[in-house]
């Protein structure tokens, strides 16, 4: 069976600035790989180039073995979830449309939404704790309603591929660690999973791997538990940090 998203000889560059070069990698079902760097390093880039959304500069992109031109946009958008880093709510719309908004490459071009889609979507709105606000506009929300809501579209549709860009932004620490739980819980179910984060202690707890961005072309990947490393994370964030743990869990503090 084909690994659902890989990496060939993938290069990404941001105009003279190397991101990635002769990338390979395969995430499988199931799987958690984290992405880390510091601001500038490329990695909403590469992220975007993974979801298809930015043409690389080398190498390919393989979504369940094909390229996402083979397989077309409305195809790829059932396989690939997308959650980039910015919220934009142009019109007016209640929580629960934005959410059916998700489904929408599972309908047919002059298809409405069943009720089993907006099962669905209301499913997702009670799993990131939006359930009630179902009826509201959606302008009305604080910043971390909003992306809860982005979350739960997300969610609602269903992709076993989904790349999520940030997901922690405007969140606080008890929303942090339950959008991280239902990720988790997804890719026990069967989902893969790529995402952008900044703490690296929380790499250490929910990714199987992690892949490096160093900025200048460099990347390190592998696995989560020995890849992150005080003089590691040292050379990647160019700050020291120590490394705690505390009943099995690990974080990083910068010293």
């Amino acid at each position: 069976m084909s690994a659902l998203l890989a990496a060939r000889e993938l290069a990404v560059r941001i105009g003279a600035q190397g991101v990635c070069c002769g990338l390979d990698f395969e995430l499988a079902a199931g799987e958690i790989l984290v992405i880390l760097g510091k601001n500038g390093a490329g990695k909403s880039t590469l992220l975007a180039a993974l979801a298809g959304l930015r043409p690389p500069s080398g190498g390919q992109v393989l979504l369940q073995g094909r390229t996402y031109a083979a397989h077309g946009s409305r195809a790829a958008a059932r396989l690939r979830g997308w959650l980039g880093q910015h919220r934009d709510d142009p019109f007016a719309s209640t929580v629960l449309e934005s959410a059916l908004a998700g489904r929408h490459p599972h309908l047919g071009r002059w298809q409405w939404e069943s009720a089993a889609d907006v099962r669905i979507a209301r499913e997702a709105l009670v799993e990131v704790g939006l359930h009630g606000l179902e009826t509201r506009d959606v302008q009305t929300l604080s910043g971390g309603e909003r992306q809860r809501l982005a979350i739960a579209t997300l969610l609602t549709q269903a992709a076993p591929l989904m790349l999520l860009d940030e997901p922690l932004t405007h969140l606080d620490l008890n929303h942090q660690i339950a959008v991280l739980e239902i990720l988790a819980r997804r890719a026990r179910q069967g989902a893969g999973i790529i995402a952008v984060l900044h703490d690296p202690g929380l790499a250490w707890r929910y990714a199987q791997r992690v892949l490096l961005l160093y900025g200048n072309g460099h990347t390190e990947l592998g696995p989560a538990d020995t890849l992150l490393t005080p003089a590691r994370l040292e050379r990647l964030y160019g700050h020291p940090l120590a490394r705690i743990e505390q009943d099995g869990r690990v974080a990083f503090i910068p010293i």
